[in-house]
Formats: structure tokens, sequence, C-alpha cells
């Protein structure tokens, strides 16, 4: 299917779906191919450093663009339909890009299991026409992390990492000093060892409300451990600081009413 493309534009964060599709590229288009990551305040600094070096590792040509979408009221008011407005701006940017350069096509790692998933970023990309060829050949996550696996990438494990913006509760508003906090937070926590964590943010205090995976909640509930986030959580700039006791689920902060 890409050499189908003859040339291609990929959207590309540094996630197991993108890393994959861009570096299939590269062995299959070559120069004629290109991955470029959108950088804005939603993203952590980690997941570029990460994203960069994964480019550089794996030898697929790279470009970083800034995207302004906290500059545009109907983003950071935070609707349900947030993300499309963010995926508004980013192929915005890709399709000048390709028709500067002659790129023929424009792609992103959307895949099969993504159906089931609150994704209104996908509406632009319908209205941008982007291929998802990922979805379009009936890979799951679980065919992606497998490929990945054989093809020796070292994403083919790496948990889900959705912008910070979705750490806010939809109709609070997303700015970047919140999403500074919770890049700050959820990095204390890494760095404490948890594997997956959502630091979910709320006005309210303002509220920090921990996510991490069900095996772990127990040792961030502990007296030691949790005194140790709360007092770092502190000097985030939390006033509360709370742990979720279900542990880390996709999508908890979605609206009942969306996922029907």
């Amino acid at each position: 299917m890409l050499r189908e493309y003859e040339s291609c534009l990929i959207a590309y964060s540094g996630g197991v779906d993108s890393v994959l599709l861009a570096h299939v590229a590269r062995e299959e288009l070559g120069d004629r191919m290109l991955a470029v990551i959108a950088d804005s305040p939603s993203l952590p600094r980690r997941e570029l450093t990460e994203a960069k070096a994964l480019a550089g590792e794996f030898e697929f040509p790279l470009e970083i663009v800034g995207t302004g979408e906290f500059e545009n009221p109907d983003y950071h008011n935070n609707p349900v339909n947030r993300c499309y407005f963010c995926k508004h701006e980013l192929f915005t940017h890709l399709e000048a890009i390709a028709a500067q350069r002659d790129f023929r096509v424009l792609a992103y790692g959307e895949n099969v299991s993504d159906a089931g998933d609150w994704r209104p970023g996908a509406q632009a990309a319908g209205e941008f026409e982007v291929r998802a060829p990922l979805r379009e050949a009936g890979f799951s996550k679980t065919d992606v992390r497998g490929v990945s696996r054989a093809l020796g990438l070292p994403t083919a494990d790496k948990p889900a990492m959705p912008c910070l913006s979705s750490r806010i509760p939809y109709g609070e508003r997303v700015t970047p000093e919140k999403v500074g906090m919770i890049e700050l937070a959820e990095n204390a926590l890494r760095d404490l060892g948890f594997s997956e964590v959502r630091v979910r943010h709320h006005e309210r205090g303002p509220l920090a409300r921990i996510e991490v995976i069900p095996r772990e909640v127990g040792r961030l509930q502990s007296s030691e451990t949790f005194q140790q986030v709360k007092a770092s959580f502190n000097q985030i700039g939390y006033v509360e600081v709370e742990v979720d006791g279900a542990g880390y689920r996709r999508g908890s902060l979605n609206p009942a009413e969306i996922m029907k």
C-alpha cells in the first residue's frame, strides 16, 4: 500500500503506531517520505526527545513544526470535540508542507482498534483526506505491536501516550500552565517507577487525581510513597492529591453520552 503512494508525509508522534508507519515508509519509499511531529505545550518534552532519537536511530527524516492550537478558543475552551481542532491545526500544516514539496499522500497512524474510542480527530483526517494505512490494512493494536516487535522496534510495548490536554475534564479550559503542571507531575510518578500514569487535572483546588495501572495502585497508596508523591505535587502547585482506586482506564474523563 505504501509503495502505491509513491511519496508520503506522515503525522508522527513517536508512539507505537506512527513509529511503525514511519519505519516501513522509509524502507519502502526511501527519501520520498517525511515524518513530521507537531510541537506544542501538550507534547511532553521527554516524548519529543524520544521521538527525535527514534527517527535518528532508524534513519527516517523528521521535521518538527510548531502548532498553534492553544491560540484557538475552540481548542482551549475544551469542548468534547477538542481533538478535532488540534488535528485540524496539524493537518493544515502538513497539507501545506506536502503541497510545497510534492508529497502525494498524507498519512497517520490510526489502526482498527481505534474505532471503538472517542476520536473526533478522525473527522479532521477525513476532511483533509488523510490516509490511515494501518487501519486500511486491517491492523489492530495487537498486530501493530507484534509487527513492531518482529522488526526490532523499541516501541513495541510502549504504553499509549495521548496528549497532555486529555488529562483535563471537558469544559475546563486547557492552558499551557495546566499542561505544564501535569507534565511535571507525571514525570515525578515515572521517576518513582510507575509504568503507565495519568494525572487528571481538576480546577477545584487545583486537584490532581492520579491513575496508575491496577497492580501498582497498592504501592502508590502506601503511606510512605503517597506522602512522597503528595509533597512533590504540592511543590508543583497542586493543593489536593487523590489516588483513583480503580486504577488507570482509557478515556476515564469521557462523558458517558459520547461513548454510546
